[in-house]
């Protein structure tokens, strides 16, 4: 259900586009509370979520190709490659424009799924919030893994339903060593009851499940399957900072980022890698 000012809310009271109405259906099936302070909250997130989607359907439609950390390739106009496989954006380069290029000439990118993540949904901030916005709070992005700006408040959790939008996590517990890329796959929930993988398509979850089982150990008889784990952007934070004028960000400290040559991890699993760095 929905409430918003602590009220019920009905969806009748505005004229949404079929996608949101979609995800407002989905929210009222569930016995899940989604309350938010006001209809700009609510609004902000519709919008990103839609935005999520559609950079997701545009990645999947890019040249842009699944590889290993250690294969990892990107545009050095805008780019610096590090030797762990991650794209440091270079100084004085636009941040919207690096990203922007990362769909415009994806024939020059390579990466993994949870890096295809992170940049699907940097490209869906940038279309909710604009460019001036956008190059004022994220003067510092390194893509690496689930590394992500502060802003972004990259947050994960389990749940016992999906939206469109969210970000899901398909294991294979026993996957083969040979190809530990295939240990599982980070996939956006789609508009249609499928999910877009980087490197797998948009594919049902019946489909992904099926070629991860194809990359298993010889005789392996455990099945992956789509956990519950759910990964978002922070949907209220980035309202909030939408309403922040350019130039007027405030300071931020940038994360500790986690180099773990580990492909295709979960968000969780990557927080597990950052607490030991933390707490050695």
């Amino acid at each position: 259900m929905i409430q918003v000012s602590g009220m019920s809310f009905q969806p009748n009271e505005l004229n949404f586009g079929s996608m949101e109405k979609l995800i407002i259906q989905r929210m009222s099936d569930t016995r899940v509370l989604y309350s938010y302070p006001s209809i700009h909250e609510l609004l902000f997130e519709l919008n990103l979520r839609k935005n999520i989607i559609e950079s997701a359907r545009l990645m999947n439609n890019s040249q842009a190709v699944f590889t290993t950390f250690q294969y990892a390739q990107c545009n050095d106009t805008y780019w610096k490659l590090t030797k762990a496989g991650g794209f440091l954006l270079k100084p004085n380069v636009s941040p919207s424009d690096a990203i922007l290029d990362i769909y415009q000439n994806s024939s020059q990118y390579a990466f993994e799924c949870a890096t295809a993540c992170i940049i699907v949904f940097y490209h869906a901030v940038l279309k909710s919030i604009g460019k001036p916005l956008f190059n004022s709070l994220f003067q510092e992005i390194y893509l690496y893994s689930w590394h992500a700006d502060p802003d972004l408040g990259i947050y994960t959790y389990y749940a016992n339903h999906f939206l469109p939008g969210d970000v899901v996590y398909f294991i294979n517990p026993d996957f083969n060593p040979k190809t530990s890329w295939y240990r599982g796959v980070n996939a956006v929930e789609m508009s249609d009851g499928k999910f877009f993988g980087h490197g797998f398509g948009i594919k049902t979850a019946k489909e992904m499940i099926e070629f991860l089982n194809t990359q298993r150990r010889p005789e392996s008889d455990q099945s992956a399957y789509l956990t519950r784990l759910v990964t978002n952007p922070s949907f209220q934070r980035l309202s909030n900072l939408s309403t922040y004028q350019r130039g007027h960000a405030p300071y931020k400290k940038q994360h500790i980022v986690a180099h773990h040559n580990k492909n295709s991890i979960s968000f969780l699993l990557y927080l597990t890698y950052l607490q030991k760095m933390i707490s050695p």
